[in-house]
């Protein structure tokens, strides 16, 4: 048995209070939205692997105690050190103990991106073992396929693979999608990360999954060019990075870009413009990839 209490807070003092109530003696701490399930809920349309830039307005923490605490004494101390000048209005639940694994695989079933393609964790079965089955269980990387990104993303790999091209998974994160097209026969692929945490779990990932990768983090050179490159990360850092990509899709290659909202992706395509012209190809859940080719050079 544990106890959970949900105490209410603003966005400048959710975190600092979350952070005070894991220093005076709380198992685990979140923050969400108090006005989730009203008109008031403000979703916040955090893009792969980032943080919102800020917290709900009116935040709830939800802090979970063992019993034997002195719960009245340990939300006084951690409401004092977040600078609070009273402990705020709070809720009381009891929650029972339950076997967490379980619960927490409950809720992460096999994914499925197309008829051929399957994205299945460790603890099931795959429900088609015809297909190609990319086994990743939910980790500290962003990926797994759920985020409508990522489908957009391995959809399109699934198009434009053919056997034996060079690819590039810029952003690489879990590494699900090198990973996807190495299985999906593509010769050289090379993921890239700008966190080094992201660059060793694909490493482990590709190992579970029997594939190999090239795998380097951002701050080292990339050089050479591919038939295929692919870059599932940030609207602005897509921006920003557009002459570097631009420059890795060899001639007759083709790149797809995801991370952007369906009102950002104009100011992609600008972006891009001066070094490959790029069009939505496909849209999902409010997100759009972005695709575009290098022409051919010309046959004399």
């Amino acid at each position: 048995m544990w106890i959970s209490v949900i105490l209410q807070a603003d966005a400048t003092r959710a975190e600092a209070l979350s952070e005070a109530l894991m220093e005076h003696g709380a198992l685990s701490v979140s923050i969400d939205d108090a006005d989730a399930g009203t008109d008031a809920e403000k979703p916040q349309f955090g893009e792969p692997g980032m943080h919102p830039a800020s917290l709900w307005d009116h935040s709830r923490v939800v802090a979970l105690f063992d019993t034997d605490i002195d719960l009245a004494q340990a939300l006084a101390t951690a409401s004092a050190a977040a600078g609070l000048a009273a402990v705020p209005p709070f809720t009381i639940e009891e929650v029972e103990e339950q076997n967490w694994v379980q619960l927490t695989q409950s809720q992460f079933d096999p994914i499925r991106i197309t008829d051929r393609l399957w994205i299945v964790p460790t603890w099931h079965t795959a429900p088609d073992a015809s297909a190609i089955n990319l086994v990743l269980d939910p980790g500290m990387a962003f990926g797994t396929g759920s985020h409508p990104t990522t489908r957009l993303c391995l959809e399109w790999l699934t198009e434009v693979v053919t056997p034996g091209v060079s690819v590039l998974d810029y952003g690489c994160g879990s590494g699900i999608l090198a990973i996807a097209a190495v299985k999906l026969g593509a010769g050289e692929v090379t993921g890239v990360d700008i966190d080094e945490k992201a660059v060793s779990t694909a490493a482990d990932n590709a190992a579970n999954n029997g594939v190999s990768l090239h795998l380097q983090v951002s701050a080292k050179p990339l050089a050479g060019t591919f038939l295929r490159v692919v870059a599932n990360i940030l609207t602005n850092p897509l921006k920003m990075l557009a002459p570097l990509l631009a420059a890795r899709v060899a001639p007759g290659g083709k790149l797809a870009l995801s991370g952007v909202l369906e009102a950002q992706a104009a100011e992609v395509i600008a972006a891009y413009a001066p070094y490959i012209a790029l069009r939505v190809g496909a849209t999902h859940e409010g997100w759009v990839r972005l695709e575009g080719e290098h022409p051919a050079p010309a046959v004399p």
